[in-house]
């Protein structure tokens, strides 16, 4: 009986040998937690197990950790480092606390079920994330061209040993053997067993790079490092040279030439040349030029210190407008004169010119043939170039006798008085006189050699009123007939009438003068014929006393006064 059991035992760890010689499961644990290994996953039922037992491999054997009989406590049989780490848990799972790399083995569940012993070995693994990962040994700068150590990437202390790939701006970086090199290295702590992986990247730099960021990962978690920056060096290729100046640049302005060059670091020391000239300006990359002239305009370079062959060129041009009106300032000049202007311009530029006379435009430029006093007045000339302009002016004073241009009356609007203009012409002002005495005077301003003058007056009977007007040069008079009131308000009652019966009143008017005069004609002949019956004589002349024919006109011309409207 005893041997027939010992030959069953050795059957089943014959099989259980070939089992784990086929192929073993394996569990991961983490560095420094609890590694929970199972034990068959199910394949024999709880109630079935009459003994559970947990080994490990050894270098020199097995070890035993504990033990578990069906309704009893758990035994811990170990007496090594196990003996305070181990436990059984209810699914028969053994648990290990604070896993180490000296974990990594292969543990065996063994359970006896009834008449069978099954064997149920577990590989563990123990991984850890590196405990930090960082750049060192940073470049202080990256010169263009040349490739330089950028940086070491450090993942210390991992299981297994960290691979490390460097990325620039989010893109892995691959070695090419030319411009990117990375050569990878680790070390194992012999008492830990936990790797360190050093990574060290050497770039060749470009200009691109100058904000570029660097960083490097680990493929533990996608661990990665803070992003560094680089100073990227380079020699300076391109250089501008700016002008820095007013819009337009006219005479007097400052102008300053400002040098920019590329490089980094960059230039500190130029030379600007000024139309022959050499100026070395350190630690400064401009230079102004004060209150230019037209003469400075040309061609301006600059370039650097230890490479003169590095330059830049500018064309700088001062723009300019001169003008000269000839004559200027106050023209005094006799009625009928000849005023010859002149407008010079010198501008670098075309230019256009604008007149204006007492501060309205004029659609051309103004020509004094013969001047006449309504020219007289200021004179304004503008010439303008682009943003540019330029201002000359004249007072233009036209001297002579005054003359009257216009005498008018007018009636007041109440109809009882009547307003007398006179209008004139001459420089100095004239003075302005009437022939009768009125009332409410007014005068006019004198402007270009412009005068008017209103004088109010209520004529009771028919009047010729005449205006004078004199200055030191000369004087002018000139007459109007003024009717009286009454016969203004007898001709505004005939105005106030219809059309129907002003016709009327016209057709009446030239037969009453043709009655008029037939009897006139009618008293004329008989009185002459009175008269010669009285004084006739046989071969005398018949002829009429002068004094007679004189009376006779005067009562005709009389009556004729009265037929007028």
């Amino acid at each position: 009986m005893h041997l027939l059991s010992a030959s069953c035992v050795c059957a089943l760890l014959v099989t259980a040998l070939l089992r784990r010689v086929s192929g073993l499961e394996t569990v991961v644990g983490l560095y420094g937690e609890t590694l929970e290994i199972p034990c068959n996953n199910g394949a024999i039922k709880a109630e079935d197990v009459l003994l559970t037992k947990w080994k490990y491999d050894k270098v020199d054997g097995l070890g035993d950790l504990l033990v578990k009989k069906a309704n009893q406590n758990v035994s811990i049989i170990s007496t090594d480092e196990y003996k305070d780490r181990v436990s059984l848990a209810a699914n028969f799972s053994l648990m290990i606390s604070a896993a180490q790399l000296k974990d990594q083995r292969t543990f065996t569940c063994m359970v006896v079920a009834g008449a069978d012993i099954k064997e149920f070995p577990v590989n563990v693994e123990i991984y850890k994330t590196p405990a930090s990962l960082e750049i060192s040994d940073k470049a202080e700068e990256l010169e263009i061209g040349k490739r330089t150590k950028l940086g070491t990437c450090v993942a210390q202390d991992a299981n297994p040993a960290a691979e490390i790939t460097w990325l620039k701006n989010n893109e892995p970086l691959v070695a090419d053997g030319k411009g990117i090199s990375i050569q990878a290295s680790v070390q194992v702590d012999p008492v830990t067993k936990l790797a360190t992986t050093s990574s060290i990247l050497e770039y060749s730099a470009e200009k691109e790079d100058t904000d570029a960021k660097f960083t490097c990962i680990t493929q533990h978690k996608g661990l990665a490092s803070s992003p560094v920056s680089f100073n990227i060096t380079y020699s300076t290729e391109n250089i501008v040279l700016q002008v820095i100046a007013q819009d337009p640049l006219v005479e007097g302005d400052n102008v300053t030439l400002k040098c920019e060059a590329d490089g980094n670091p960059a230039p500190t020391s130029f030379n600007f040349h000024l139309k022959g000239e050499v100026m070395k300006v350190e630690n400064s990359d401009t230079y102004t030029i004060t209150n230019v002239s037209r003469d400075d305009s040309g061609e301006y370079k600059c370039s650097l210190v230890d490479n003169p062959t590095m330059e830049a060129s500018k064309e700088i041009a001062v723009k300019y407008l001169d003008i000269n009106l000839s004559p200027s300032g106050t023209i005094i000049k006799k009625a009928g004169e000849t005023l010859d202007l002149t407008l010079q311009i010198d501008a670098s530029e075309d230019s256009k010119v604008s007149w204006t006379k007492d501060n309205v435009k004029l659609d051309k430029e103004p020509k004094f043939t013969k001047v006449t006093f309504s020219e007289s007045g200021r004179y304004d000339c503008e010439v303008t170039m682009g943003l540019l302009s330029r201002k000359a002016s004249f007072e233009l004073v036209v001297e002579g006798a005054p003359v009257i241009s216009k005498l008018i009356k007018q009636r007041g609007e109440d109809g009882k008085h009547k307003v007398l203009i006179c209008e004139a012409e001459g420089s100095p002002k004239p003075a302005v006189s009437w022939s009768i005495n009125g009332t409410s005077l007014d005068e006019s301003p004198f402007i270009n050699g412009k005068i008017t003058h209103k004088i109010t007056v209520v004529p009771t009977a028919n009047l010729t009123v005449s205006c004078m007007v004199s200055n030191e040069f000369g004087a002018d008079t000139k007459a109007i007939n003024v009717s009286s009131l009454f016969e203004d308000v007898r001709v505004d009652k005939q105005d106030t009438l219809e059309d129907g019966d002003q016709t009327k009143l016209v057709v009446g008017v030239v037969v009453g003068l043709l009655v008029a005069t037939a009897v006139i004609g009618l008293a004329y002949f008989v009185y002459m014929k009175k008269s010669k019956q009285g004084s006739w004589k046989t071969g005398e002349k018949e002829s009429g006393s002068s004094e007679e024919e004189k009376k006779l006109e005067e009562k005709v011309e009389e009556n004729s006064q009265k037929a007028e409207v």
